[in-house]
């Protein structure tokens, strides 16, 4: 294989874990412009429908399964689902995620748990239920979306960091466990790309200006900025590929002083 060809996702089946808003759905949709037979999965049915309508207006098959990776049930059901439709999964995307700005001394344990049970303990049950099928298929590709908070402290923002955090530390013990199998374990690790989540945080307020101050690039990204890294992760190109985590930032994490 050689050339361009090695990012072509032709004949692969790619299912999206929370791919039908934000990045996950830049993603799904990049998939299928790319090649892939996409199935963007969230717990919305309505959006499920919209972006599956949008799939298959790029030519490319797909299904209509909400799951929530709160729920082990749902997650079985979209697996089943799939294999029955399409006989394999070759790509998994774990984009689902959550989070709340309070200070950590006053965070409320339950809504501790519950950013930590979305954003970590839901990618492994999503890489249990796909990555079985995966080993036993010999082949596939997981790509679970990291954050910069992995890295860096940032404010008010405690159990959101520590559970992407942890899902760094995941993509690379999942990474070694499986690399004798064919299935790669990898991490995208997002600088700020304006999305429903983030907006609200980031839109002409002093977090947002601190971020771009410190941003080389001096912008957030944009949504398709997001598709290629993916379709790398995904794709032969990245064959030789696990256990890393890809940062796409702007130059956010390299920064020092910018002026």
């Amino acid at each position: 294989m050689q050339g361009l060809e090695v990012f072509d996702l032709s004949g692969r089946v790619a299912v999206v874990i929370g791919g039908t808003s934000g990045l996950g759905r830049e993603i799904a949709l990049g998939f299928a412009a790319a090649g892939a037979d996409v199935v963007a999965s969230s717990r919305r049915q309505e959006q499920v429908n919209e972006v599956a309508a949008e799939i298959e207006a790029a030519g490319r098959r797909t299904l209509r399964v909400a799951s929530d990776v709160l729920d082990r049930d749902s997650l079985q059901r979209l697996h089943e689902a799939t294999i029955a439709a399409f006989g394999k999964v070759d790509i998994l995307v774990n984009g689902a995620g959550m989070t709340k700005k309070m200070s950590t001394l006053e965070f409320d344990e339950a809504d501790w748990s519950k950013i930590v049970e979305t954003n970590l303990t839901g990618t492994l049950r999503t890489c249990q239920i796909f990555g079985r099928s995966m080993t036993a298929a010999g082949y596939g590709r997981i790509v679970n979306i990291a954050s910069m908070t992995a890295f860096l402290g940032f404010y008010q923002v405690a159990p959101y960091a520590a559970s992407k955090s942890a899902v760094v530390s995941l993509t690379k013990t999942l990474a070694v466990e499986l690399a004798g199998t064919g299935v790669n374990v990898n991490a995208l690790v997002p600088g700020l790309f304006p999305t429903e989540m983030s907006l609200p945080l980031v839109e002409g307020t002093p977090r947002g200006n601190e971020i771009l101050m410190r941003t080389p690039m001096h912008r957030f990204g944009k949504g398709r900025e997001i598709v290629g890294p993916a379709i790398f992760l995904a794709s032969e190109a990245a064959a030789f590929i696990t256990g890393q985590t890809i940062i796409v930032d702007g130059g956010y994490l390299a920064s020092g002083v910018n002026c």
